[in-house]
């Protein structure tokens, strides 16, 4: 096993999904530099039966808090899941309402500001109940279960990242 291995980005205690783990400093920084704008895919279950006119504000971008100051989050794709994703149980499971819905969406981002897309949810009126990170590039979570770990080789890892190789 490689030494100083760490995490590339963050994910918070209440979300789910790929992380990357590495000790490549140039991978790290091409990666978190928000001038390279990797794309990023979530899934996410939010709180009630999302309309159409809060996916067009996802998508238009909102106005978010980042350390206190407001921020326009960038333009971004959002669309909704016609049947909810096949994921792995929650443990613990988030909150069930019997009466009230829930709806699946997928948000792919260039940035990633912190806790961004539940501020972005919740500023448009459906708060995030599930945050699942499901891609980075072209870097999946496709086949894995939660704890599970995929190595890599460094040409597969900048290739799927659409990175040159160093």
């Amino acid at each position: 096993m490689p030494v100083d291995v760490y995490p590339v980005g963050r994910l918070d205690h209440d979300s789910e999904g790929l992380l990357i783990l590495t000790n490549d400093k140039k991978l790290n920084h091409a990666l978190l530099n928000p001038v390279h704008e990797h794309q990023r895919e979530y899934w996410v279950q939010v709180d009630g039966s999302i309309t159409n006119q809060a996916i067009q504000q996802l998508q238009g971008g909102v106005v978010i808090s980042i350390d206190g100051k407001k921020h326009a989050t960038k333009k971004c794709s959002v669309s909704i899941f016609t049947e909810e994703p096949e994921v792995p149980e929650r443990n613990p499971p988030v909150r069930f309402r019997k009466h009230i819905p829930t709806s699946w969406i997928k948000i792919q981002l260039t940035e990633g500001k912190n806790r961004q897309v539940r501020k972005m949810t919740a500023a448009v009126g459906f708060p995030t109940l599930r945050l699942i990170r499901h891609r980075i590039e072209n870097c999946r979570l496709d086949g894995l279960n939660p704890g599970e770990m995929r190595l890599l080789g460094e040409k597969e890892i900048y290739s799927l990242l659409m990175l040159k190789c160093k």
